[in-house]
C-alpha cells in the first residue's frame, strides 16, 4: 500500500490560485492511476479529478475543468493539482488517493476505487 503525504493547502481569495501536493513516502506510485477528491462540509466526498498512469490521460468534474490541472511527476513520485480561479464552491478538505493500476477507472469520481488516501489538507477562503 502507498503511504501519501499531502501539502499545499491554506488560505485563498476567490478567483485566487493554489497547488496541493501529494508525495509517495513509501510504496511506488508509479504505476497507479491517482486522483484527488474534495469534501466540504456537510456534504459527501466528490471526486475532483484524476490522472492514469504513464501515459498520464486526465479526467476532471465540470465544475473544476479548465481551472484545475491534475499533473505527476513519476521521478519524484509526486502528483499535484492546480486550483486557478478559485470559487467559493472550491473551499473543503482536498484529498490525494491511488486508484487501480494503469487507467483511471470509469466510475473514477467514486471514492471507493481509490484504496490509499493521505491525510487530507485544508483550502480555505479568505475573507
Amino acid at each position: 500500500q502507498v503511504q501519501l503525504v499531502e501539502s499545499g493547502g491554506g488560505l485563498v481569495q476567490p478567483g485566487g490560485s493554489l497547488r496541493l501536493s501529494c508525495a509517495a513516502s513509501e510504496g511506488n506510485l508509479d504505476y497507479h492511476a491517482a486522483g484527488w477528491f474534495r469534501q466540504a462540509p456537510g456534504k459527501e466526498r466528490e471526486g475532483v479529478s484524476c490522472i492514469s498512469s504513464f501515459v498520464g490521460t486526465t479526467y476532471y468534474i465540470n465544475s473544476v475543468e479548465g481551472r484545475f490541472t491534475i499533473s505527476r511527476d513519476n521521478a519524484k513520485a509526486t502528483m499535484y493539482l492546480q486550483m486557478n480561479k478559485l470559487k467559493p464552491e472550491d473551499p473543503a478538505v482536498y484529498y490525494c488517493a491511488t486508484g487501480p493500476l494503469g487507467r483511471c477507472p470509469s466510475d473514477w469520481n467514486n471514492y471507493y476505487r481509490f484504496r490509499s488516501w493521505a491525510q487530507g489538507t485544508q483550502v480555505t477562503a479568505s475573507p
